[in-house]
C-alpha cells in the first residue's frame, strides 16, 4: 500500500500547489512505477494505448472547426441573432449572452472557448450598458458550460470512447439537458434583472430577426451538419470533424469573408497545440487509470459504497457529490478518464443506464468549471471583466444553484437523457 499512498499523495499534492494536471498525473504515475519496481517503459505503452483510439481523432477536427468559425465572424453574428430574439426583455443582454452560448457552444464543443469568445464581446458590452461587471462575468461563465452538453462536445467524445457508446448517441443525449440548463439560466437571469432593474433594449422588429437569422444561418447550420452526419451513419465522428473543418474554412473565408487566408496556418498551429495538450492529458490519465485498476481501487470503491447502501437514489447522490467536488479541482477530461470507468461500474450495479450516467457525469464536471477554487471559466471571465474572483463568485451563486437543480433533474429522470438516443437504436 506504500506505493499507492505515494501515488495519491503526489497526485493530490500536485493539484493543491497548482502543478498542471497532465504533469501531476505523469509524475505521480512515474513515482508509483519506480517504487513498485516496474519497468518505466510501461508509461509510453499505456500512454499510446490511451491515445490510440480512432474516435479521439475527431477532437483535433472539432477544435479546428471551432477556431476557424470563431475567427471567421461567427461570434458577432450569433450575438446579433440572439439579441434580436431576446434583447428587448428586461435584462436582455444577459439573456442574449446565455442564448448566444447555447448557439455558439454547439459549434465549439468547449466551455473555455465559449467563455473567451462570447465574453470578449458581451462582458464589455454589458458593462457599457449599465450592468454590474460581476454579473456580466458571472452570466458568461455560467452559460459557457452549456456548450459541452449540446452537440458537438469534446467530453461526450471522451466518455463515448471510454464506455463503448456511440458518439452520435452521446451527442443526442446531451441535447435536452443542455437546452434545459440554458432555459433555467435564462429564467434566473430574468428574475435577477427584474429585481435589480437592469436595462433592456427596444424591440428591433421581425425584420431584424429575419436579417440576423439569415446572417447567422451558415454558422448555425454547422451543428445540423455535424449531428446529421453522425446520426445518419454517413460519416464517422472523425470524418464528420474533417467535413466540419472544411465547411468552417469555406464559410469563414468565402461566405463571410472575415477569415483572412494568411491567418489559416496560425489557426491550424493553435488548434494542433490545443489538441496535443488534450491528447497528452488523455495519455497520462490512462497511465494513472491503469494503475488504479491494477490496484483494484475502482472495485474497492464500488464495494465500499454498495456495502453502505444499494439504493439507486443514494448512489446517484453520492456520485454527484463526488463529481461536483472533483470538478472544483480537476480538469474535466482528466477527471473523466480517471473516474468515469469505476463510477460507471458502480452506477450500472444499481441499474443506471450507461448513457444516462455518462450524461449527468459530464454535466457535473461542466458545472465544476464555474466553481472555485479552480473554475477555469471563472478565471477567464474575471480576467475579461478586470475583476478579482470574489465578486464574480458572489454573482454566479444563483446560476450555480439553478444548474445544480437541473443536474438533479437529469440525474433522477433518466428519460431526459435516454429518450432521444432510444429513438436511434
Amino acid at each position: 500500500m506504500t506505493d499507492v499512498a505515494i501515488l495519491l499523495t503526489l497526485f493530490v499534492g500536485g493539484l493543491v500547489i497548482g502543478v498542471p494536471v497532465a504533469a501531476t498525473l505523469g509524475l505521480a504515475s512515474l513515482a508509483y512505477i519506480l517504487v513498485a519496481g516496474l519497468n518505466p517503459v510501461v508509461i509510453p505503452q499505456k500512454m499510446y494505448a490511451g491515445m490510440d483510439v480512432f474516435v479521439l481523432l475527431s477532437i483535433p477536427g472539432f477544435i479546428l472547426a471551432g477556431n476557424l468559425m470563431n475567427r471567421g465572424g461567427i461570434t458577432q453574428r450569433i450575438i446579433r441573432f440572439a439579441n434580436a430574439l431576446v434583447g428587448w426583455i428586461r435584462g436582455g443582454l444577459g439573456l442574449t449572452n446565455i442564448s448566444a452560448s447555447m448557439l455558439f457552444g454547439g459549434i465549439t464543443g468547449t466551455a473555455v472557448a465559449d467563455a473567451a469568445s462570447i465574453g470578449g464581446v458581451m462582458i464589455p458590452g454589458m458593462k457599457k450598458a449599465g450592468y454590474p461587471a460581476g454579473f456580466a462575468a458571472a452570466v458568461t461563465a455560467a452559460s459557457s458550460t452549456v456548450g459541452p452538453i449540446i452537440p458537438p462536445s469534446v467530453p461526450m467524445i471522451i466518455v463515448g470512447s471510454l464506455a463503448g457508446i456511440s458518439v452520435g448517441q452521446m451527442f443526442v443525449a446531451g441535447a435536452i439537458p443542455g437546452i434545459l440548463m440554458g432555459l433555467a439560466m435564462m429564467v434566473t437571469c430574468y428574475v435577477i434583472s427584474r429585481r435589480r432593474r437592469f436595462p433592456r433594449q427596444d424591440w428591433q422588429g421581425w425584420g431584424e430577426v429575419a436579417r440576423s437569422f439569415g446572417s447567422a444561418s451558415w454558422a448555425l447550420a454547422m451543428t445540423g451538419l455535424i449531428v446529421y452526419g453522425l446520426l445518419s451513419g454517413i460519416a464517422t465522428p472523425t470524418e464528420t470533424a474533417i467535413v466540419a473543418s472544411v465547411y468552417a474554412l469555406l464559410v469563414g473565408g468565402v461566405v463571410y469573408r472575415e477569415l483572412p487566408w494568411r491567418a489559416v496556418p496560425s489557426i491550424v498551429i493553435d488548434s494542433a497545440v490545443s489538441s496535443a495538450g488534450i491528447l497528452a492529458l488523455v495519455g497520462f490519465a490512462n497511465v494513472f487509470g491503469w494503475i488504479l485498476v491494477s490496484e483494484r481501487i475502482p472495485q474497492a470503491i464500488a464495494a465500499g459504497v454498495l456495502s453502505l447502501t444499494d439504493s439507486r437514489v443514494v448512489v446517484i447522490l453520492l456520485i454527484n457529490l463526488l463529481l461536483l467536488f472533483v470538478g472544483m479541482f480537476m480538469e474535466t477530461i482528466a477527471a473523466l478518464i480517471i473516474l468515469f470507468v469505476p463510477l460507471l461500474q458502480l452506477a450500472t450495479a444499481v441499474g443506471v443506464d450507461p448513457i444516462h450516467f455518462a450524461t449527468f457525469a459530464v454535466l457535473n464536471l461542466m458545472i465544476g468549471l464555474t466553481t472555485p477554487p479552480v473554475g477555469v471559466c471563472l478565471f477567464v471571465c474575471a480576467g475579461i471583466a478586470r475583476l478579482p474572483l470574489a465578486p464574480v463568485v458572489r454573482a454566479i451563486l444563483p446560476f450555480l444553484a439553478t444548474n445544480i437543480a437541473v443536474l438533479m433533474a437529469v440525474s433522477y429522470v433518466p428519460a431526459l437523457s435516454t429518450w432521444l438516443p432510444s429513438l436511434l437504436r
